[in-house]
């Protein structure tokens, strides 16, 4: 069992690695029960969405790590994946425009990630 820390490294490492675009991490620790982190990053299509949670699942599955559900899986514009302390969210563009989760989360805390794509 990983710790919240070390699934967030993974998440993000993986997104950078399959070219998601605007990745975030937001540490909620200090706000909400629900997370320790959200991850947020924008795909440049359906099928690189569907690319990017695909891959996730696969790393954090061959690291011991099982989702708690998945939303929106496959057919949509977003793909939410809860794994308890750390929930990734991969959106389309205009969906994460439409949802504005860094807004309405605006309290959390933005964490720097070094040698990612985090450029909007």
């Amino acid at each position: 069992m990983h710790d919240p820390d070390e699934i967030s490294t993974i998440v993000v490492n993986v997104l950078d690695s399959k070219k998601a675009q605007d990745i975030k991490l937001l540490r909620i620790t200090e706000i909400t029960i629900l997370a320790d982190y959200f991850v947020i990053c924008t795909a440049g299509s359906t099928t690189q969405l569907k690319t990017l949670s695909d891959e996730v699942e696969k790393v954090l599955k061959e690291a011991g790590e099982v989702p708690l559900r998945r939303e929106g899986h496959r057919s949509s514009s977003w793909v939410l994946i809860d794994y308890g302390s750390v929930v990734v969210h991969i959106f389309l563009q205009e969906a994460r425009e439409f949802y504005t989760l860094e807004r309405l989360w605006s309290d959390a805390q933005d964490i720097e990630l070094q040698g990612v794509n985090t450029a909007t």
